[in-house]
């Protein structure tokens, strides 16, 4: 397929090599040339602009937050430019408000939109790996399928509306957020009752909580390993306060959700904004009087 690819941090890098190595012919632009010279020399094509980007088969948008896509054009004037038909697959993490209001947009110039945010590290978008949560119209997803496939391990499709998927990633990325909390705070209290993390871990993580989420993060907390980022503080900031918009718009209290948000915060205004989002765990060390000492 003809594929316009932009947004090519750490995950969108991974997802493009992906897709090049299946076949497909890309264009592709990010903000900083760097990594779209780095996709030109396995055979994409850089290209100067997002709407030069945002044309072929189909196109895909992996960007950090609502306000990059805002000032990218892609509510907007991006879109008057894409041949009538392209599918826009936006794969990255947006507000349910934002997703609402792209869906419209694109509605109105017949083009589909499919929102189809990804669960997994840059490690695991590099091995094709990814979880993938999908919906929008059916036709279009039936289209992007083999894009999809080339790029996770499961898609997961959750119906015709592009804010069920968004919905979903929200929701997952709370769930992981609170997850690395309870680690952090079970950890500390562990740590001044004389159990190192890595003792304590060990032994839930091979008995109660066998799950990726605890293993994965639970190791990068036990050894204060948050460079380099796999996903960046701020960016769970971002996604907490997501979670908080979408509740308060469907009245659904979420009372943790504002727990979580002042944990990151206050890491935010301690400088850690580019660590691991796992580096909240620093807070729960702080607030108990321990030193930092972090990896």
């Amino acid at each position: 397929m003809e594929i316009g690819f932009i947004g090519l941090g750490a995950m969108g890098r991974a997802m493009a090599s992906r897709l090049l190595s299946a076949g497909h012919r890309l264009r592709v632009w990010n903000r900083s040339p760097g990594p779209a010279r780095d996709l030109a020399a396995e055979g994409a094509q850089a290209v100067g602009t997002p709407a030069e980007a945002f044309r072929g088969d189909v196109a895909i948008t992996m960007l950090a937050d609502d306000g990059a896509y805002r000032s990218v054009g892609l509510a907007g004037p991006v879109l008057d430019q894409a041949p009538h038909g392209m599918i826009h697959l936006n794969m990255a993490t947006v507000s349910v408000e934002l997703t609402r209001e792209l869906a419209a947009a694109h509605a109105e110039r017949g083009l589909p939109y499919v929102a189809a945010p990804v669960f997994g590290r840059a490690e695991v978008a590099a091995a094709g790996k990814l979880t993938i949560v999908a919906a929008g119209p059916e036709e279009a997803l039936d289209r992007a399928a083999p894009l999809l496939d080339a790029m996770g391990q499961r898609t997961w499709r959750l119906g015709p509306e592009p804010t069920q998927a968004a919905a979903t990633k929200i929701a997952g990325n709370f769930m992981i957020a609170s997850a690395i909390e309870a680690i952090s705070e079970a950890t500390t209290l562990a740590a001044r009752h004389g159990v190192p993390p890595e003792t304590l871990l060990d032994l839930l993580t091979s008995s109660l909580f066998a799950a990726p989420v605890y293993k994965n993060y639970g190791a990068i907390i036990a050894g204060r390993k948050y460079q380099p980022p796999g996903f960046r503080l701020a960016l769970g900031l971002k996604d907490i306060r997501l979670a908080l918009a979408a509740g308060e718009a469907a009245r659904v209290p979420l009372p943790f959700a504002s727990v979580l948000r002042d944990a990151f915060l206050e890491a935010v205004a301690h400088g850690d904004g580019d660590l691991d989002w796992a580096a909240v765990a620093e807070v729960a060390r702080r607030r108990a009087g321990s030193d930092r000492g972090a990896g």
